[in-house]
């Protein structure tokens, strides 16, 4: 018997995955936790929206005109009033009783604003590679973390706590979609908090094959740039700059990626705010791993 935590609440945002999310919402349905669960359909056109409501009416379901990408998230944060919010992505899900216990230790450590899960990629249930370097982090984070303090988070595989994620501004709409989390997690840490990994919490992952995948590589190199610039001093933003274009592999999605970047400089000198010291600490902690990583370049 399900007895519900009303401590935390998911978020899913999907496009355009009807089978997906509903393999997903089965998985959240099941939960002993019986989290309340918030669906954001980011304008899809297969027919998602009326599957939720045929076969899910437990779920909340807001449907958005237009493609919000990551900002659906906010809109789902926004409608749920639970203190902690566990994010979902259309293709992941949550192992039983691990979101519980990510308001459990959310409950003990108030300084802590994220929380990232183990991922375990399906099928087959190997860990993805991303999370050996979850677990090796060289992130120094106050004493008394409950896990490896990290620089940023996977958004998909995250609790969040809702108070920070709000003070913090949630996703930023001019990242859409694409290694959006880093801009994220610096603001939060140039708040005072803190994100952990937990190697108590699983996330299962099955990569749905409905992707742009050329989208997604051209806004994840933009925004990895954007961030850069955005928060890096100037040194280290130099530095990082040069290391992820010598990352890239040549191709259209990639040129595309750095000349959009290149073309948001204007909005970039005017919103950049370099990180303060206990912030950026984090940030240059992380370059020496990020130049060896095969696990997440953008390719």
């Amino acid at each position: 018997m399900a007895f519900p935590d009303e401590r935390v609440g998911v978020v899913v945002i999907t496009h355009d995955r009807r089978a997906e999310l509903d393999r997903t919402l089965r998985r959240l349905h099941d939960l002993p936790e019986a989290p309340r669960v918030v669906v954001v359909d980011n304008g899809s056109t297969d027919g998602t929206a009326a599957a939720v409501r045929r076969d899910h009416p437990w779920a909340e379901l807001i449907e958005s005109p237009a493609n919000l990408g990551a900002v659906g998230r906010n809109v789902g944060v926004a409608r749920l009033g639970t203190p902690y919010v566990a994010f979902c992505d259309d293709d992941t899900w949550w192992e039983p009783g691990s979101i519980s216990r990510a308001a459990d230790v959310l409950d003990a450590h108030p300084f802590v604003a994220v929380l990232t899960a183990r991922i375990v990629v399906e099928p087959g249930g190997q860990e993805d590679p991303i999370v050996a370097e979850l677990r090796s982090s060289p992130v120094q984070g106050r004493p008394g973390l409950p896990g490896p303090a990290l620089g940023s988070f996977l958004a998909g595989a995250s609790v969040v706590r809702r108070d920070a994620f709000q003070e913090a501004g949630g996703f930023h709409p001019r990242l859409w979609l694409g290694g959006e989390e880093e801009l994220l997690a610096a603001d939060l840490a140039a708040g005072g908090w803190e994100l952990c990994f937990l190697e108590e919490l699983t996330v299962h992952h099955q990569a749905s094959t409905a992707r742009d995948s050329r989208r997604r590589l051209r806004d994840g190199v933009r925004n990895t740039l954007w961030f850069t610039w955005l928060r890096r001093p100037l040194p280290a933003a130099l530095r990082r700059t040069a290391v992820v274009l010598s990352q890239l592999r040549p191709g259209a999605a990639t040129a595309a990626g750095v000349l959009a970047a290149a073309r948001g400089l204007p909005w970039v000198l005017r919103e950049r705010r370099p990180l303060p010291a206990h912030a950026e600490a984090r940030f240059r902690a992380l370059e020496f791993q990020q130049r060896r990583s095969t696990a997440r370049r953008y390719r």
